[in-house]
């Protein structure tokens, strides 16, 4: 099966892309990534260098950018009163 991948979302370094994968991942959108091998090399994540795009298939595209506005806004933050010891999933 062809699958047309596009740009979800731009950031920077391993980091940052790790969390943003593992949380499309979590949410059944599959990713991909294109961006500079120097943040894996080097380490590098500065002007650019470590640049990273999350590619989606094109159907999951409005999905993955509805869930990540909100979380940039806070409507996914989590609450610093939670205690995830009561969490039945934890």
């Amino acid at each position: 099966m062809n699958t047309d991948w596009v740009v979800a979302t731009e950031c920077q370094g391993e980091f940052e892309e790790d969390q943003i994968r593992a949380f499309l991942e979590a949410h059944g959108i599959p990713t991909e990534v294109r961006g500079e091998a120097l943040r894996r090399t080097h380490g590098m994540v500065m002007d650019g260098l470590g640049r990273v795009e999350i590619l989606v298939p094109a159907d999951h595209l409005d999905d993955a950018r509805e869930m990540l506005d909100q979380i940039r806004s806070g409507a996914l933050a989590i609450d610093a009163d939670c205690d995830v010891a009561d969490d039945p999933v934890a």
